[in-house]
């Protein structure tokens, strides 16, 4: 069960005081209380956890500062679409809101190399009013002795260089609770010039304390990975994981399923999966087209298969893209063949416009047969 203040509630006032003190009272149930900062007011959560059934929801109305009161299903008890509910499903992050009503694409390099390429990158996604990006620094690899990322020596110059270009949101991805702190530790020593999203790969998805780390911080907002070889199910309860420790900006990301069915691409790509994620969750939803496919090759009419899988995931409803780029893609240090030319950037972005209008009249089309019915 879901207790939903009203908003701008005062923690220190004698009402609250008084709902916490109700709450105490009720046998066998834990309380967990979650704060939703808005730009205009902070909504307070707080989840009932435990033998709830037997508590009537019009009581449970009348308890000091509640303004509405949502009985929540087993699964997915915090992302999830319950019965009666009609929760924000978008936040903001450093002026970027991030929703399921919304589209930014992380257009960047899987992994950075030096700081030449990475200025390249930056310098072309302002130049196409772009203010996201993704930048990898910390990459786990099969083969342990591939390159891992430059780790924590880069994260000053390309939060300086994201700053100077006007990126405000960099998706990087950490392996360990440690990355956390040395990204929180370079932002502080470069004045904050830039925000980054916590990215949780594919094989991470079911570390679980890895998980419930990127949860207990609400600083940045974490993009979580589907697991590879695991079900839709399973990695959405990945993302309760974090959510269950206080973060609820989580983002699911789609990137393909490991397995031979999707030869010749990478992965099998899984965007059909776009609207379900978002009719089972209030998360945005992402693609990665890019490990999806995992290479440059064209169809006949002369489309690269990376921007028609994107068209897919786009035109089914995504909410944001994320896709590698590269200056020199030969000299790439981590998946070049997949990544896309610099030169390609404004043809990919108006792809992207091309789907997501086509989206967007798609919803309008059913809008209208729904108000003729």
């Amino acid at each position: 069960m879901i207790l939903l203040l009203h908003p701008n509630t005062d923690k220190k006032s004698d009402d609250y005081q008084s709902l916490l003190n109700k709450l105490s009272q009720l046998s066998d149930v834990q309380t967990r209380v979650h704060d939703v900062e808005g730009t205009e007011q902070t909504l307070t959560e707080i989840y009932l956890l435990g033998n709830t059934s037997a508590l009537l929801l019009n009581e449970m109305q009348d308890y000091p500062c509640v303004e509405r009161v949502i009985r929540i299903s087993d699964e997915y008890r915090i992302l999830g679409r319950h019965d009666d509910e009609h929760r924000a499903s978008s936040f903001e992050y450093n002026g970027v809101k991030f929703g399921q009503d919304t589209l930014n694409v992380f257009a960047g390099l899987c992994a950075v190399d030096n700081p030449e390429h990475v200025e390249l990158m930056m310098k072309a996604l302002q130049a196409n009013d772009q203010v996201c990006t993704r930048m990898g620094a910390y990459k786990p690899r099969t083969n342990p002795y591939s390159f891992q990322g430059q780790g924590k020596d880069c994260l000053p110059w390309v939060f300086e260089l994201a700053g100077k270009y006007g990126i405000k949101v960099v998706a990087m991805e950490i392996t360990h609770e440690a990355h956390v702190d040395e990204i929180n530790d370079a932002l502080e020593k470069t004045g904050h010039p830039t925000g980054v999203m916590l990215q949780i790969g594919t094989r991470n998805t079911q570390n679980f304390e890895l998980l419930k780390s990127v949860g207990q911080q609400t600083t940045h907002p974490v993009l979580l990975k589907r697991g590879f070889g695991i079900t839709l199910e399973e990695s959405i309860n990945a993302a309760e994981y974090i959510a269950s420790e206080g973060n609820q900006n989580v983002i699911f990301a789609l990137r393909g399923m490991k397995t031979n069915m999707g030869d010749p691409h990478r992965n099998f790509v899984d965007f059909a999966h776009v609207p379900v994620v978002k009719r089972l969750t209030r998360m945005p939803v992402c693609i990665d087209p890019s490990h999806s496919v995992g290479t440059r090759e064209a169809a006949p009419d002369g489309l690269l298969d990376v921007m028609h899988v994107t068209a897919q995931g786009i035109i089914a409803g995504a909410n944001m893209v994320l896709v590698d780029f590269h200056p020199a893609p030969a000299k790439a240090l981590v998946d070049g063949p997949q990544a896309l030319l610099m030169e390609e950037l404004p043809l990919f972005l108006s792809d992207v416009k091309i789907a997501r209008d086509a989206y967007l009249k798609r919803c309008e089309l059913m809008n209208e047969f729904k108000n003729k019915s």
